[in-house]
């Protein structure tokens, strides 16, 4: 257990390589409570949603979610997030744990219509049921029809004989799966009945450090590693969440970046030598010569391979291009491969 804003958080249960495979290849359960959540309420909700996120929610339909940023006014990133619309004045904001009391200043500081905004973080539960089996199992739980939801919806119902419970189908492992929020006094029930249907499916708990491993393979970005206050969406390859159909903070200068380009962009490496890549590694060129640095890194245990995300000068960025990790002190070499690592 390692502490992390403010919870008590496993890393892990029954060690790693176990636990991914499991949520490859099976169902495993992370609780993911400590996640932070908002409500925004009110005829100026959408409008204030769309003036600080970079992604378009006018498209939203009830029931749909969508991957969007808060852009910074310095070209960074404040957070990512998730914006479900549950009708047309009501919507709910997924931010990350450790950026609940930054995120909520920041959007409070746009609130100048009146929104009503309700952090009911410290109240909800969620759990993240990820894997191919976790369809089936979850079904005897509910009668949301769950093999009727697409990536990225939710229905409210009831789920494990919880009234008001919104299931999601968002995933953060690539390996399909739901989410399912409720009060935080049905906690011990959700997980108890979800462990009782999966048990002779081999369901586990899985840590975080299987949760970095299975993000990593599906090149999805974490924040505080691979993005933050310093790289702009358009560097990380967010573009296609940062939509110039509207202003929001900083949409022109962003603008800018996409159609002059950037000077360093994130990529996707595969180690062609033997040496697991970490964060903060020196990426450099074959002369050694600097040209960026490693934000995440680790060996895939689906893939049997080192693989690694990392900021470097564009010149280097294009897939197939040669790179170097510094390794102790060891230039090792790598070769930039387009992402995700994963082939579905």
């Amino acid at each position: 257990m390692v502490p992390f804003a403010g919870f008590n958080m496993p890393v892990q249960y029954e060690g790693v390589i176990v636990e991914h495979e499991t949520v490859r290849n099976g169902i495993g359960v992370f609780d993911v409570s400590h996640m932070g959540e908002f409500i925004l309420k009110g005829e100026h909700a959408l409008d204030l949603i769309q003036r600080v996120t970079s992604n378009d929610a006018s498209v939203l339909f009830d029931g749909k979610v969508q991957y969007s940023c808060l852009p910074n006014s310095t070209g960074g990133i404040v957070d990512d997030l998730l914006v479900y619309r549950i009708d047309g004045k009501t919507y709910l904001l997924v931010v990350n744990a450790s950026n609940i009391e930054k995120d909520w200043n920041w959007i409070a500081s746009f609130n100048n219509n009146g929104v009503e905004m309700e952090n009911i973080s410290d109240k909800t539960t969620l759990l993240a049921v990820q894997g191919p089996k976790a369809a089936s199992i979850l079904q005897t739980l509910t009668d949301i029809d769950l093999s009727s939801m697409s990536y990225y919806t939710f229905k409210k119902g009831k789920f494990a004989g919880i009234d008001n419970a919104l299931v999601s189908a968002t995933g953060y492992t690539g390996a399909g799966g739901f989410e399912i929020y409720c009060k935080n006094e049905h906690a011990d029930k959700l997980w108890k009945t979800v462990f009782d249907a999966g048990k002779e499916s081999g369901i586990k708990p899985i840590g975080l450090a299987a949760r970095d491993t299975l993000r990593l393979e599906m090149g999805f970005c974490l924040y505080g590693n691979d993005i933050d206050d310093a790289t702009s969406p358009i560097e990380a390859g967010l573009a296609w969440i940062t939509k110039f159909t509207k202003t929001f903070t900083n949409s022109e200068r962003l603008h800018r970046q996409k159609l002059e380009g950037v000077h360093r962009k994130l990529i996707g490496f595969e180690m062609l030598d033997r040496g697991i890549p970490r964060h903060d590694y020196e990426i450099c060129d074959a002369a050694g010569k600097n040209i960026g640095k490693v934000t995440s890194g680790t060996q895939s245990p689906t893939l049997k391979k080192a693989i690694g995300m990392g900021y470097v000068k564009t010149a280097f960025s294009s897939p197939g291009s040669e790179i170097y990790i510094k390794v102790r002190d060891k230039a090792l070499k790598a070769m930039v491969v387009k992402m995700p690592f994963l082939k579905k």
